[in-house]
């Protein structure tokens, strides 16, 4: 570990191989062989599994000790005490993100769309991330100034286009439901828009030039925070719904994402003609 730019830096191979690793041993042997008393609501809808829990507890000590005077910040912890994520805002020392089983739902019914997300940040700054597609054993790492990296080749934002040419990511599920409707009616005005219910895959997405764009409008950071560092480093436009800049520690404002700053405007005032 050394202090280098202001920040914490890690060796980013040897975060991706716990990655790997606890993938390897606490999430692929469960996946399709959950039993029902392996999985509960945390809240109506919101699914955690014991993969979650056995995969973030791991992860946490680990990391704990691969960077000692790190804290972590993670998403069946945070279900736990909701405070935790406060840290964020605040904290001087590094801080680990940590989303263990990203696309729960998918993951408890046997698709094999769900990722591991994993971001290093500090003062409120995505630093470094790692973004971890067990199945499809892809791996894309970032980390901020040196770009958005995977399996040795550099990452690049798909170019902008006309919006009737476009495809993305437009997530309604977080909205009310008068607002949830109006939005799905601009699906067809898109040439393709799609639900994943996986940041993880979105992110992925977007860095490998399948998306161009996407939307959330609930944003914590174990879902977020890997992935725009990401995009930005691949050299998209990452803003929050009245354009501040977003940063790791935001858990309000919504997010949307897009190849430039000319066409982010032209999707928001599309999407929000109102705003």
């Amino acid at each position: 570990m050394a202090t280098l730019n202001r920040h914490t830096r890690v060796d980013m191979e040897v975060v991706a191989a716990i990655l790997r690793d606890v993938a390897a041993t606490e999430i692929l042997p469960r996946f399709r062989n959950l039993q029902s008393s392996d999985i509960r609501e945390k809240n109506p809808g919101d699914l955690v599994t014991v993969a979650d829990e056995a995969s973030e507890r791991v992860l946490t000590a680990r990391l704990r000790d691969l960077l000692p005077g790190s804290i972590v910040v993670g998403e069946e912890a945070c279900a736990d005490d909701p405070a935790l994520v406060r840290h964020l805002v605040h904290a001087t020392e590094p801080a680990w993100i940590i989303d263990p089983v990203d696309g729960t739902h998918n993951f408890a019914h046997g698709k094999p769309v769900f990722g591991l997300l994993l971001a290093l940040s500090q003062g409120g700054q995505a630093t470094a991330g790692w973004i971890y597609d067990p199945v499809g054993e892809r791996m894309a790492m970032v980390e901020a100034g040196e770009g958005a990296w995977m399996a040795g080749r550099r990452l690049t934002a798909k170019p902008a286009a006309p919006i009737p040419q476009m495809q993305g990511s437009l997530s309604t599920k977080f909205f009310a439901p008068e607002e949830r409707q109006r939005l799905d009616r601009l699906r067809p005005h898109f040439a393709n828009t799609y639900r994943l219910f996986c940041a993880a895959h979105d992110y992925l997405n977007l860095l490998t030039g399948v998306g161009q764009f996407a939307m959330y409008n609930r944003i914590m950071p174990w879902d977020h925070a890997a992935g725009t560092l990401a995009y930005a480093e691949a050299g998209g436009h990452v803003a929050k719904f009245d354009g501040a800049p977003y940063r790791a520690a935001d858990v309000e404002g919504g997010l949307l994402m897009a190849p430039d700053p000319a066409t982010w405007a032209n999707l928001r005032d599309f999407i929000f003609p109102e705003k």
